[in-house]
């Protein structure tokens, strides 16, 4: 049985999509605003401008292993969950509000290793919310309108550190993290407002520590399309971090002083946003309306690598703006068909929280690959050679979207299936036969 013989209309679709959209909001908000802004000047305060860059790629790598590490189990144990609160809902609550206590405390971290430990309690916790609240699209999402939900969620994610951004910005000190913390339980506790989420009927089975185990893993022999749309996940979104150096490529590229930085990373963020969040909505419904998703994902790839080869080469911060105004469109194409794509892959309907775990994995391992290779780029070549390298990247991500079936080509040899037969089951057809 599929994701999609599952899908039903537990929660009505604007409830499960408002849902959604508020989980999103409220953890990317949390999540990203640091990563634009907050941790540049928390961690230049501690280490000096010289220092920040390795600083950076030291706690935001931590954090990204930390989420690594998190969600797929936090996908599983949403699968076994039997509690009366309800199995998405007890978990995008909890991940939540916690995760919004955490990044409050942020704002009182004095030492790079206090750093480094608060925010791998935060990418945890939020990735408890995320990887629960992912699980909805295949549990309550009819196969046919997700490319529409596909595409707010990639406005959502566009849009979250905007409403951040312009949240904390009046703010200074330790406020603006309490900031983030309220917003981040606003949205957790509107999530589960809106949702559905009654209990299954049939008891789990008991998760032991061999079943923990397998939270990681998705054989790519068994199910190669699965593995092709994860690799495709992975690489275009390893170009996308590249937005993780915005604050450090402006403070020493192009000079930007530390005490004006906030207006220009409000306005790349504003720029991205605005043109990325837009490309995403309009994506998602064309989308459905072609019945098409890998051309979305191929012009996405082009657009983000010719964003990222004019930022290499950047003179002066008008370049800058126009180069990430293409990025943006590239990124919100691809996220406008993103998560439809991944829900269409999985590869069965009992572990759906689990396996959409995994296909996160290849939003949070880049997080943690791009800062460890960064400095060592950075030291070959500069920003020219990180961006030039992760243009390359996200343009092979776009074009491996190839190997995949387009809606409703699941089952054509020209392409990975969803799951390959067992060398038993093919030996047993032989012999009937």
């Amino acid at each position: 049985m599929t994701p999609d013989e599952t899908a039903g209309a537990t929660t009505p679709f604007g409830r499960v999509m408002t849902s959604m959209v508020s989980s999103y909001v409220g953890a990317f908000i949390a999540l990203n605003v640091p990563v634009a802004l907050l941790l540049t000047l928390h961690l230049t305060a501690m280490v000096g401008k010289a220092d920040v860059a390795g600083a950076i790629g030291v706690v935001t790598g931590a954090g990204a292993v930390a989420a690594l590490v998190v969600n797929p189990l936090a996908g599983r144990v949403s699968d076994r969950t039997r509690l009366r609160f309800g199995q998405r809902r007890t978990w995008i609550l909890t991940g939540g509000l916690a995760g919004a206590i955490a990044v409050t405390l942020m704002a009182f971290t004095t030492e790079v290793w206090q750093v480094v430990v608060g925010w791998c309690l935060v990418q945890a916790l939020f990735n408890v919310q995320l990887a629960t609240t992912g699980a909805l699209m295949a549990d309550q999402v009819p196969p046919a309108r997700r490319g529409a939900i596909s595409g707010a969620l990639g406005f959502t994610v566009a849009i979250g550190p905007l409403i951040g951004l312009v949240a904390v910005v009046p703010f200074a000190g330790w406020t603006q993290w309490l900031v983030l913390g309220v917003l981040a339980a606003v949205g957790a506790v509107l999530a589960v407002i809106f949702l559905r989420d009654p209990l299954r009927p049939v008891p789990p089975q008991p998760l032991g520590f061999r079943a923990l185990l397998t939270s990681y893993w998705v054989s790519p022999r068994r199910h190669p399309a699965f593995a092709w749309g994860w690799l495709v996940r992975f690489l275009v979104t390893a170009a996308g971090a590249a937005g993780s150096y915005n604050g450090v490529y402006l403070l020493q590229r192009m000079n930007v002083p530390e005490s004006s930085l906030s207006g220009p990373v409000l306005t790349l963020s504003t720029i991205y946003v605005v043109i990325g969040g837009f490309a995403s909505l309009a994506g998602g419904v064309l989308s459905d309306r072609l019945r098409r998703q890998k051309p979305f994902v191929l012009l996405a790839g082009v657009l983000i690598a010719a964003g990222l080869v004019m930022l290499a080469f950047a003179p002066s911060m008008d370049f800058v703006y126009v180069s990430t105004a293409i990025s943006g469109v590239g990124a919100g194409i691809f996220l406008s068909v993103d998560v439809a794509l991944s829900s269409r892959l999985l590869p069965n309907a009992v572990d759906i929280g689990k396996d959409f775990a995994v296909i996160n994995l290849a939003n949070t391992i880049p997080q943690s690959v791009v800062p460890l290779i960064a400095p060592l780029l950075l030291g070959l070549g500069g920003f020219t050679a990180l961006y030039l390298t992760l243009a390359v990247i996200g343009l092979i991500g776009g074009i491996l979207v190839l190997r995949l079936p387009e809606l409703g080509c699941e089952g054509d040899p020209r392409f990975a299936l969803l799951t390959t037969e067992r060398p038993n089951q093919a030996t047993a057809k032989e012999s009937v036969a």
